[in-house]
């Protein structure tokens, strides 16, 4: 393990074990197999592959279906009634539900003991952007409005870039203790360095004109720098603490890079972990990897130390 350490921001680089670079190749190719041989839709088949992350032991599940919003409660026992994670999945912007990140948002449930609320938004290409933007910053709402006067915000890819897009509006950051996301998408105008380099190793994103797609899918026509699609582009002064985790193996490393020292610039805590040898969101295959346990528990800790 490497940390370097500057103003505002300290970064982590987490070297891979021999095991878990077994348990890599393992874990591509199981998910490799399961995409070759799917039935269904495409959302069929990325739910069913999300639901191989296990609900953890110790939870309750509660689906919430009102008007304005859906998605599930993810409780531990004896969780505190006035703390809550809001839990936004990736996919994106096309793909994913709150059903099948249930498990993924219950392993940093169970390590926090708060309950977690998992949104349920609406998805492209039917609702364009900015209707995810939209649902992300109403859901940060109704939890304020429930009594929650401490909310930790997380998301993975596309869940994470929604997480930063709220948080530039101002009110969104009021109650708000600290925010942590995994490998988040926040430039739909694909600048990064990683992505246009053709060395970046990304087993995920083959071809990377995946992406480009799904970006052209979502915006529909939108600026792709506009700041609630790609909050790189709109990162405000004041931020609470932030944590982002990242693998090497990921056309988005720069992202995260960007963000999280544009982010320290500006005057916010910063911490960022970067898992050498480890895929886009990694943190799912928490049974198979070391580093995805690992990052999970430094998550929680993160959250744990700035409630306030």
């Amino acid at each position: 393990m490497t940390q370097t350490y500057k103003l505002n921001m300290s970064e982590t680089r987490h070297p891979i074990s021999a095991a878990d670079r077994e348990a890599e190749i393992a874990v591509l190719a199981a998910m490799g197999a399961h995409f070759t041989n799917m039935t269904g839709t495409m959302r069929d088949a990325y739910d069913a592959m999300t639901e191989t992350t296990p609900i953890a032991e110790g939870v309750t599940l509660e689906e919430v279906d009102e008007p304005q919003l859906k998605g599930w409660w993810v409780r531990p026992e004896q969780a505190p009634s006035d703390r809550a994670i809001l839990f936004i999945h990736g996919g994106a912007y096309v793909l994913g539900s709150a059903r099948a990140y249930r498990g993924l948002a219950s392993q940093l449930a169970i390590r926090t003991g708060v309950a977690s609320f998992v949104l349920d938004y609406p998805l492209a290409p039917e609702h364009p952007f900015p209707a995810a933007f939209d649902a992300a910053v109403a859901a940060r709402r109704w939890l304020g409005e429930r009594g929650f006067g401490q909310i930790a915000l997380t998301g993975d890819s596309a869940g994470g870039a929604l997480v930063f897009g709220a948080m530039a509006t101002e009110d969104i950051r009021s109650e708000v203790a600290s925010v942590v996301v995994f490998s988040p998408w926040i430039d739909l105008a694909l600048t990064g360095a990683s992505f246009n380099d053709p060395a970046t190793y990304d087993p995920i994103f083959l071809p990377p004109q995946i992406l480009t797609k799904a970006a052209e899918t979502y915006l529909a026509g939108a600026a792709p720098k506009d700041g609630r699609a790609s909050p790189l582009y709109d990162i405000p002064k004041a931020l609470p603490p932030l944590a982002i985790q990242v693998g090497t193996d990921e056309l988005l490393l720069d992202d995260a890079r960007r963000y999280a020292a544009a982010a320290a610039a500006q005057g916010g805590k910063v911490q960022l972990d970067i898992y050498e040898g480890l895929h886009h969101v990694f943190q799912r295959s928490v049974m198979e990897l070391q580093g995805a346990r690992h990052a999970l528990d430094d998550a929680a800790v993160f959250m744990k130390c700035h409630w306030r």
